[in-house]
């Protein structure tokens, strides 16, 4: 192989590896979506966007998360630019899942909205990270932060309007 050749079999296991986590980690958080009374109950804002949007939104963030870590694996130079990158997107993954468990299994939108908050900073993180890697990898995570900053506003409108949270459920 001539040097600066990507290695195509690696580029292939890093390509399968990042969509196997994304899917893992929408999936989880798909589970831990409840849209069941609870969350019917909440009152929203009117600004926000129709249930139907979140589904094909998502789909295409965690495309484009995916797109982005590869890029960013595969230009990174040594084994510590990579583990960096992984630590990054661990707990970036770790969050986007914790954000469904606090607001719909734990009803708490209020916790939700600190987590979501920290969410966001760890998308920028991911940024930062991938930016001298990978120009375009960086770019292809605008879309996320963008998004979560949306989320993380209709989050506190929500907590707003139907706040306070934790009280004893009754019935």
């Amino acid at each position: 192989m001539t040097q600066g050749a990507p290695d195509w079999r690696a580029v292939l296991v890093a390509a399968l590896a990042a969509l196997a986590v994304a899917l893992a980690v929408a999936l989880a958080g798909g589970l831990l979506t409840r849209t069941g009374p609870w969350s019917q109950a909440l009152r929203r804002p009117a600004w926000r966007p129709p249930d139907w949007a979140f589904g094909p939104i998502w789909a295409v963030i965690f495309a484009l998360i995916t797109v982005s870590g590869v890029l960013a694996w595969s230009a990174a130079a040594d084994a510590a630019g990579r583990a960096a990158l992984v630590a990054a997107y661990a707990v970036n993954a770790a969050l986007n899942i914790a954000w469904s468990g606090l607001f719909f299994r734990a009803e708490r939108p209020d916790w939700a909205f600190v987590e979501i908050l920290v969410l966001w900073v760890s998308i920028l993180v991911l940024i930062l990270v991938s930016l001298p890697l990978s120009m375009v990898s960086a770019l292809l995570l605008l879309p996320y932060l963008a998004w979560v900053g949306v989320a993380a506003c209709l989050n506190r409108a929500i907590v707003r309007l139907n706040g306070p949270f934790g009280r004893p459920r009754h019935g």
